[in-house]
């Protein structure tokens, strides 16, 4: 039975995707066969390849039951000559991997139908730099490769883009290589179907979670109330934008004498109308991301 999230009212399937994948078609480890067994054998639902420069012909893989989606890494130059790494999905098999600047690369993946995420932003690029793209989905909040270059995490650069007033969304992803990035990092799509076109649409509506484990039950922002459930966990905060932090924990703990919960109620100050997002964190010190929540009367 398919695991329900209740989205904002919405009751729907969510499909366990890893949506930043190289192969041996670049500078994986493994063939795109190997790969697809790998992550459908750990009980994936959906699989992206998005290896350097070039697309994959998808279309002639067995996917095993997954649903494989058509993607890319593309690297144009950006500010101070550092290069772009610019996540696109959804993109035609024959979608050329060279572009001059950020921005042509995302006008080019817009217009043949696919959406563009930026990888693993941390220390190369500022959220100033993000925020001079148009037409981004959103970032990358946690990159499994990314450890290897202090890139794992990206909390701050989030929050930064948010306070700035993009409704920023975020993927939690292996960036697959080599064995030790396998299963580490996830996004669960919240959509009607596994076709490529659902997951794509929630995909650009933020209708999904980043997690490492943990799994978000049901989220709702509604009459001046925010509730989620959620698996077990120590801690769960709730961060609000702008100009407001609202903790929701049991309090500061070890994990080892942290009291479980499950769920978390708060009512943010009386008129406030801005975006929440949720931060929880497990036993195993380990975190999912909800993506912000806009108020519902």
């Amino acid at each position: 039975m398919k695991n329900i999230i209740d989205f904002y009212g919405a009751q729907l399937p969510v499909f366990k995707s890893s949506l930043h994948i190289h192969s041996t078609v670049s500078d994986g480890d493994f063939s795109p066969e190997e790969v697809i067994r790998l992550y459908s054998e750990a009980g994936y639902d959906v699989l992206a390849f998005s290896d350097h420069h070039k697309t994959n012909p998808v279309s002639t893989y067995d996917g095993k039951g997954m649903t494989i989606l058509s993607g890319m890494e593309i690297h144009p130059i950006g500010p101070r000559n550092v290069i772009w790494h610019l996540l696109a999905l959804g993109v035609p098999e024959d979608l050329p991997g060279t572009y001059p600047n950020g921005q042509a690369a995302i006008d080019a993946v817009t217009a043949a139908g696919g959406i563009v995420f930026c990888a693993h932003p941390n220390g190369a690029f500022s959220s100033h730099d993000i925020l001079q793209l148009q037409g981004l989905t959103g970032i990358e909040v946690a990159n499994t490769n990314g450890r290897f270059t202090g890139r794992e995490y990206n909390d701050q650069c989030w929050n930064e883009l948010i306070a700035e007033g993009w409704r920023c969304s975020a993927l939690a992803v292996d960036d697959m290589h080599t064995a030790c990035d396998l299963f580490q990092n996830w996004t669960m799509i919240a959509a009607e179907n596994p076709s490529p076109q659902a997951l794509l649409d929630a995909l650009k509506c933020g209708r999904f979670y980043a997690t490492q484990g943990p799994q978000f039950k049901r989220l709702s922002w509604k009459d001046g109330v925010f509730e989620a459930e959620f698996s077990e966990v120590v801690e769960a905060f709730v961060y609000g934008f702008p100009g407001m932090d609202i903790i929701a924990t049991p309090g500061f703990p070890t994990p080892e004498t942290s009291p479980r919960i499950t769920s978390l109620r708060c009512r943010p100050t009386e008129g406030f109308r801005g975006v929440l997002r949720c931060r929880i964190r497990d036993a195993q010190n380990r975190c999912a991301w909800s993506n912000p929540i806009t108020y519902s009367e």
